[in-house]
């Protein structure tokens, strides 16, 4: 099986604070060569560390037709680059020929089942990030990290 894994899994600290999300099984398969790493938003134009963001209006789905948006915390519509960070990871994924894409939980980008509700309080809603929408759409298997560990 070949993997594409969020880059901070693997432990790159590329996340919007500057930190990585290090799973240490996932950081192996990367090591192995069994796994591509790949982050949506540095992808999209983003740098590391940036402004927090959330999806306000609805899902990835959402944004992908239009009907929603990615806010930074500021106001500031970054919807554009999550777009553009998905669409690269489409290409990647498409070119490495993965089986399976293992992404972050709770971003706007990866977000597998649960994204953060557009109020930036910390507050969880079922969902999917722009990212993970996109790859599914396009018949991808996304995973998150803890469905990753469960399959172990």
């Amino acid at each position: 099986m070949k993997y594409l894994v969020s880059s901070c899994l693997a432990g790159v600290a590329c996340r919007y604070n500057g930190t990585a999300s290090l799973d240490a099984k996932i950081q192996e398969l990367v090591e192995q060569e069994q796994a591509k790493m790949v982050c949506p938003e540095l992808l999209g134009g983003f740098s590391t560390p940036r402004e927090p963001a959330e999806i306000i209006g609805g899902t990835g789905k959402d944004v992908l037709s239009g009907t929603a948006k990615v806010i930074e915390k500021s106001g500031k519509d970054v919807t554009d680059l999550y777009i553009k960070g998905a669409y690269q990871t489409l290409e990647w994924a498409q070119k490495l020929d993965v089986t399976c894409v293992v992404l972050k939980e709770f971003s706007p980008s990866c977000g597998t089942q649960m994204i953060y509700d557009g109020n930036f309080a910390n507050h969880k809603v079922v969902g999917e990030g722009v990212t993970s929408a996109l790859l599914r759409q396009e018949g991808f298997t996304v995973i998150s990290e803890n469905e990753f560990m469960e399959q172990l």
